[in-house]
C-alpha cells in the first residue's frame, strides 16, 4: 500500500509548507498551519467518461488574436446585471459572498428560477424540501431548474455532464467534498481541490458556474484568499437582517468594472431589485429637520442622491465624541478641522454623530460639501432647503473643489425634482439645464449662501 502523501497548510492564506511549524511565513498569522493529504494525479471520474482532455494552446501573433466582445448570459435581472457588467460570460467562474442568513441562496434560486436557462442548483446546505417552500414562495417558476443535493464533487460534476445545464450553482463551496482528498469538508485543500475541478469544468464545457460562499467574522470570504484568485468574478452582498435593503457589490471582476453597486429590497416574496435607489435613500418627512443635507455621489457609473444626517451637541463628559456611520471617521475629523481653523466654527468641545441613510457605504469626496452644510445646520439648528444639493470636495485650506462627471450628478438631481444645486466655483457646468446651479469657491461662501 502506497504511503499517504501530506502536506502543511495556513488556513488563513493557504501557503503549503513541508513541516509545522507556528507561525505562518507569508501572513504572519500564528496557529493557523494544519495537515492535510495531498491529492493524487488521478483523472476525475467525470472526465474519465466524457474523454475530456486538456486544450494545448498554441503561440500566435497578437495581431492575430480575435478581439471580438465578449459574449454573455442576461441574467434577467438588472442590478444583478449591473453588477456582472452585463450578464454572465460562458466558462467564468463566479464567487457569491455574504454573511448568514443575508439572502445569497434566496438570490440565487430567484434568479435561477426567471432565466430561462437550464440551470442545475446544487445545495448541500438544505434539502430538496426546504428548497421546493422557497421555491414556491417566489413564485415565478419557469421550470428549466433542476434541483440537486449532494456534496461529492464528482458526483456533481456527472450529473452535470449528463443533463449538460447552461448554469451551475453550487450553495455553498465550503460543503463540497473530493474523493481525491482525505479530510473534511471546508479544509484548506477540500475547498482548493473543488474549485480547481470546477473551474476545469467550466473552462472546458463554457458553462458560467456561480459559486457561494461564507464570510468569516472579519468580513472575507471562509477558505483560503486563493479562492478569490482562482475565480474570475468575487461578488459581496451586505446589508443589516434586520432592515430591508441589501447591497451587491463586486470586489473582483475580470469581465467589468468593480465600481458598480446593486441595491434589492429584502420582501416576503424574495429580492426586488431598486431600479431607482435615491428615492429610497431620502427620507420623506412632513417638515424640514436641521442637520439633514442631500449629496449627489456616483457609484460606478450610476448616480444616486443620498441623504447625509449630522447631530452636533455640547459634550456631556468633557471628551467630544466623533462617530461616522457609511462615511470616513478620519475624513470627518479632517473637515471639522478645517471649520474651526478657516471658518472659525468652535466644534472642539462638541459631540458630532454622522450618518449616512440607508446602511450604505460611501466613500465619494463629492460628500465634504454636503457633510459640512449638514453639521452647520446642526449647529447652528436651522433646517436647509429640501430642494437643494451638494457635490463638491473640501480642501484643507478651506476651497471647494470640482468633482468628476458633474453633468451626470446635475442631471440626477433635476430629474428627481431638485431646484438647486451647490458645485464648486470652477466646475464645468452644463448649459441649458434645468436647475440652478450655485458656485462657491470657499467654505465661508456656503457658510454665507446658507445661514446669512
Amino acid at each position: 500500500m502506497a504511503k499517504t502523501k501530506t502536506s502543511f497548510f495556513c488556513q488563513n492564506c493557504g501557503s503549503s509548507f513541508a513541516k509545522w511549524q507556528g507561525q505562518c511565513n507569508s501572513c504572519k498569522s500564528w496557529n493557523t498551519i494544519i495537515e492535510e493529504v495531498i491529492s493524487s494525479n488521478v483523472p476525475a471520474a467525470w472526465e474519465q467518461a466524457t474523454g475530456t482532455s486538456a486544450r494545448v494552446a498554441q503561440p500566435q501573433p497578437i495581431e492575430e488574436i480575435a478581439t471580438s466582445d465578449t459574449p454573455r448570459r442576461s441574467t434577467y435581472d438588472s442590478e444583478l446585471d449591473r453588477v456582472l457588467g452585463g450578464g454572465l460570460v460562458p466558462g467564468s467562474l463566479t464567487l457569491l459572498g455574504g454573511e448568514p442568513g443575508i439572502g445569497k441562496s434566496t438570490l440565487m434560486l430567484q434568479v435561477g428560477l426567471r432565466w430561462p436557462y437550464k440551470t442545475l442548483y446544487v445545495s448541500g446546505e438544505e434539502s430538496a424540501q426546504q428548497i421546493k417552500m422557497r421555491a414556491e414562495r417566489l413564485g415565478k417558476n419557469t421550470g428549466q431548474c433542476l434541483i440537486l443535493t449532494e456534496t461529492q464533487t464528482q458526483n456533481i460534476l456527472h450529473h452535470a455532464v449528463e443533463q449538460q445545464p447552461e448554469v451551475v450553482v453550487i450553495d455553498s463551496i465550503q460543503t463540497l467534498q473530493s474523493n481525491q482528498i482525505d479530510s473534511g469538508s471546508g479544509g484548506i485543500a477540500q475547498i482548493r481541490t473543488a474549485t480547481a475541478e470546477l473551474i476545469k469544468y467550466a473552462k472546458s464545457t463554457q458553462t458560467p458556474v456561480v459559486l457561494i460562499g461564507h464570510i468569516t467574522k472579519d468580513g472575507h470570504i471562509a477558505g483560503p484568499k486563493i479562492l478569490e484568485h482562482m475565480v474570475d468574478t468575487v461578488l459581496q452582498f451586505d446589508g443589516d437582517r434586520h432592515h430591508v435593503y441589501r447591497i451587491l457589490r463586486a470586489h473582483k471582476n475580470r469581465f467589468g468594472s468593480t465600481n458598480e453597486l446593486g441595491i434589492y429590497e429584502m420582501l416576503s416574496q424574495g429580492l426586488r431589485a431598486v431600479t431607482n435607489p435615491s428615492e429610497l435613500l431620502i427620507s420623506k418627512t412632513d417638515e424640514p429637520l436641521s442637520g439633514n443635507a442631500i449629496a449627489a455621489t456616483l457609484e460606478g457609473m450610476r448616480p444616486l442622491m443620498i441623504e447625509i444626517q449630522a447631530l452636533v451637541s455640547s459634550a456631556v463628559y468633557g471628551t467630544p465624541q466623533r462617530s461616522a456611520t457609511g462615511y470616513n471617521l478620519k475624513r470627518l475629523n479632517m473637515i471639522l478641522a478645517v471649520l474651526e481653523k478657516r471658518v472659525g466654527f468652535k466644534l472642539g468641545a462638541k459631540d458630532v454623530f454622522l450618518n449616512i441613510t440607508g446602511g450604505i457605504q460611501v466613500d465619494d469626496p463629492a460628500l465634504d460639501l454636503a457633510v459640512v452644510a449638514a453639521v452647520l445646520s446642526s449647529n447652528n439648528d436651522m433646517p436647509l432647503m429640501r430642494s437643494s444639493c451638494f457635490a463638491g470636495e473640501i480642501g484643507l485650506a478651506g476651497e471647494v473643489r470640482p468633482v468628476s462627471r458633474l453633468e451626470q450628478r446635475i442631471s440626477e438631481a433635476e430629474k428627481l425634482g431638485f431646484n438647486q444645486i451647490i458645485v464648486a466655483k470652477h466646475s464645468k457646468v452644463p448649459k441649458n439645464t434645468g436647475i440652478h446651479v450655485i458656485q462657491v469657491g470657499k467654505v465661508h461662501d456656503l457658510v454665507q449662501h446658507l445661514f446669512v
